[in-house]
């Protein structure tokens, strides 16, 4: 069945067809809505569905606003109000500095296999620290409360033999039948050479674990004992207490 013609209403046969703009025409009905200027396919413009040429063809304009001050107010509320949300959205992310990453199965494997690698080394450490100062923390301490309690005008070199004069053995007086008790006879002991590095604290430091010693700033560390680049393990000579202290809270001595 023929189609109407979108101009004029009449039926419209193929040999005067013309099917443009979603409609159909006859060629003397497709022309210009303005002018009536007979048009074709090449230089045809359509506006809402209706064909003009290109002198006639409606521009659009735009419809200028009066900066009233009704107009400045709310254009001015409008830029507070986009400013105390950004404000707002900024204060919620502030620190965070993170980026977005997906949390998929294999980076959680990942994470949890480098946890169990990074606890492991600790423990592994931790055991070797506390197994490498074990044989030598009795001497300290004996070496430690003698410097403290004598400290001779002429110290003799550890390497040094020291001889002992036979002390001769006081004898016992008799008054009647009772006896007199010898006195006790002291025999000098050596002192115990020093050894192993020592270290003064440069800050005070509180233990946050059990196997670590508290100090104050000035405190002698002895026996230290390097165990990484950040930690050692040593005795605090003030008040004897043996642990892992930070290694950048001390210096040499």
């Amino acid at each position: 069945m023929n189609p109407n013609c979108a101009r004029c209403g009449k039926i419209v046969y193929p040999t005067e067809k013309v099917n443009c703009l979603d409609k159909f025409w006859h060629k003397a009905c497709f022309h210009c809505e303005t002018c009536k200027m007979t048009l074709n396919m090449k230089n045809y413009k359509g506006y809402e569905k209706t064909p003009y040429c290109n002198a006639h063809y409606p521009k659009q304009s735009f419809t200028m606003v009066a900066d009233t001050p009704e107009n400045l107010r709310l254009k001015q509320q409008s830029e507070l109000q986009s400013q105390v949300r950004y404000k707002e959205e900024f204060e919620k992310n502030k620190g965070k500095g993170f980026s977005v990453v997906a949390d998929t199965p294999e980076l959680q494997r990942i994470k949890k296999t480098q946890d169990q690698i990074s606890n492991i080394k600790y423990h592994e450490e931790f055991e070797k620290s506390r197994m490498a100062p074990s044989g030598g923390e009795g001497m300290e301490s004996e070496r430690r409360d003698t410097q403290e309690q004598q400290q001779p005008p002429h110290h003799i070199p550890a390497s040094a033999p020291v001889y002992q004069q036979p002390q001769q053995q006081p004898v016992a007086q008799s008054y009647g039948g009772y006896k007199e008790p010898a006195a006790p006879v002291s025999i000098p002991c050596r002192a115990p050479g020093g050894g192993g590095k020592r270290y003064r604290a440069v800050y005070d430091y509180s233990a946050a674990d059990e196997d670590e010693v508290s100090f104050q700033d000035g405190d002698t560390i002895v026996n230290v004992q390097q165990i990484d680049d950040g930690w050692m393990y040593g005795t605090v000579e003030r008040t004897g207490d043996t642990g892992m202290l930070p290694a950048n809270y001390v210096e040499a001595i």
